[in-house]
């Protein structure tokens, strides 16, 4: 099974890459991808899996505008996502992916880790759309 040293090593060679983290308490961090996107991966471990999870926005308070949203972020777990999915949580919009950590290598983790931030990039303007409205 994978340790907490080992998801610190893998985020140690995602450095080089250009990403960046910090440890804010044992078994939780926050990275910040290469490059010029404005958002953070949260990484908790917590057996039996480390979790990605990224903030993505405040919900609107419309309700047609939720419902469109709602719809658009479905048929985006639908057709875009091959790791995580969109969901609600509070008054927020996330996007997670659970890893199990009994069969996890870093080639597993770093497809997951792209596949959340290549996503965000490419969604990031449309889903803006929805908060600049409000």
């Amino acid at each position: 099974m994978v340790t907490k040293e080992d998801i610190e090593g893998f985020l140690d060679r995602l450095t080089a890459d250009g990403a960046s983290y910090s440890e804010i308490e044992p078994g939780l961090w926050v990275v910040k991808p290469s490059g010029e996107l404005d958002f953070s991966v949260v990484v908790h471990f917590s057996p039996p899996v480390v979790l990605l999870r990224v903030k993505v926005m405040t919900l609107p308070t419309d309700r047609a505008t939720l419902a469109t949203l709602s719809r658009r972020l479905l048929e985006l777990n639908a057709s875009d996502l091959v790791h995580g999915s969109y969901g609600i949580e509070e008054d927020s919009i996330v996007m997670t992916e659970a890893l199990e950590l009994s069969h996890l290598d870093y080639e597993e983790f770093l497809a997951a880790f792209e596949s959340i931030t290549v996503a965000l990039a490419s969604h990031l303007r449309e889903l803006g759309s929805y908060r600049e409205a409000h």
